[in-house]
């Protein structure tokens, strides 16, 4: 007989000690970026007593681990990612990071932690499987693109005669009540772009602003104009954020400046929304800079795209959940998160999903604890076996002999 849910989640909870140790040892050493050599030795290490075919990447230290069923079937795709944040933490926890402004600030030791154990669970439920899992570690989501980097060096090929059919990612969010499984369909998170604007005026004397082209109050005029464009150009109902994050000029108290820097982010939940943004930003920075006769250098960068749920398996997350945690911790999300996730790139190639699991600390509360991405932030840790459960049920439900 088929695992049941209930027995899934008892199994997960039995080797919890085990998932919590390695998520505490993820945490003392965080690293950042591309290559994380530490964290992919752990990795190897847990995966080297599992029956799974481990490949690592050639130019990220990437992993990728495929678990064969007992019959053959379709692939279907997990994913954690592994690298921190330039944060230094400030918790106090017993188990905090003990190298210097880096830190595990958004949950990732959480997620490599949960689906190293749905690995264990699904190695020991192989024969229920028809098919292959592909376990997805990876490296650099935090704005380093460590997905694509996987995807070009054929991630979807990891199985060449058993194409993926589908695909799942779990993050852990602070400000969602513990244990809550929260998931949408279409768009889940914004794609995000980056840019920058030089206003390129005439340095001179404080004291004779006329005598010079002052670049200060016209940055000042386009960070004004930017969000009256955002307001009057983007519909209520396919929004977009234009956020100015810096805004340097200057050196002194007497001297006029010969330029002024600015830079921000664009978040957006469309194509169509993205291209109009962006150029929007441009035009009116352009022409602000223009009406003062100065000139503006503008730089785009483009980030991920919109991290786009397919309906049907966010259907499917939702009652797998449901049986694992109960349908009243089972929701739809009411809006999208305005933050940006490299998944983006999986589901651009695959249909699939990514779900939010509630982790806020016990005895704070949702709207007010230290949220993702914060010195402070603490994550529920007894979450983790039912993260764990919820990766390992979405593979046997995709792949069920």
């Amino acid at each position: 007989m088929p695992t049941s849910a209930a027995d899934l989640l008892a199994a997960a909870r039995d080797d919890a000690d085990r998932t919590v140790d390695l998520r505490r040892r993820l945490h003392r050493t965080p690293e950042i970026g591309l290559h994380l050599p530490r964290t992919q030795a752990t990795v190897l290490e847990v995966l080297a007593g599992l029956p799974v075919e481990v490949t690592t990447g050639t130019s990220t230290t990437s992993v990728v681990g495929v678990l064969r069923g007992a019959r053959p079937g379709p692939t279907y795709l997990l994913r954690a990612d592994m690298d921190a944040l330039p944060v230094h933490e400030d918790t106090g926890l017993p188990f905090a990071s003990e190298v210097p402004g880096a830190m595990h600030a958004c949950g990732h030791d959480l997620h490599t932690a949960m689906l190293l154990g749905a690995a264990r669970l699904l190695a020991e439920r192989r024969d229920e499987i028809a098919g292959q899992v592909v376990l997805m570690l990876q490296p650099g989501e935090e704005g380093f693109h460590g997905a694509r980097y996987m995807l070009e060096e054929g991630l979807l090929d990891a199985v060449p005669e058993a194409p993926v059919v589908g695909a799942f990612a779990l993050h852990v969010f602070a400000n969602q009540p513990g244990g809550v499984v929260s998931v949408r369909p279409g768009p889940m998170m914004a794609a995000a772009d980056h840019w920058e604007i030089t206003v390129r005026g005439r340095g001179g004397h404080a004291s004779m602003p006329h005598a010079a082209a002052d670049p200060v109050p016209v940055a000042a005029e386009i960070v004004l104009a930017l969000q009256a464009m955002v307001t009057r150009r983007a519909p209520v109902f396919d929004p977009a954020v234009v956020t100015v994050a810096n805004l340097a000029a200057g050196s002194t108290d007497n001297v006029i400046p010969d330029t002024a820097y600015l830079q921000g982010t664009i978040r957006t939940l469309s194509p169509e929304r993205r291209a109009d943004v962006v150029a929007s930003v441009r035009r009116v920075a352009t022409h602000v800079a223009a009406a003062h006769d100065m000139e503006i250098d503008f730089v785009h960068r483009q980030g991920y795209p919109v991290t786009d749920n397919d309906a049907a398996v966010a259907d499917r997350v939702l009652a797998v959940a449901g049986e694992l945690v109960g349908p009243e911790s089972s929701v739809v999300a009411a809006e999208p998160l305005m933050g940006a996730e490299d998944f983006a790139y999986v589901l651009q190639r695959v249909p699939g999903a990514m779900a939010f699991l509630g982790a806020c600390p016990p005895g704070a509360e949702p709207d007010t604890a230290a949220g993702n991405h914060s010195n402070l932030v603490v994550f529920d840790e007894d979450v983790l076996p039912a993260g764990a459960a919820l990766y390992a049920a979405m593979a046997l439900d995709a792949l069920a002999v």
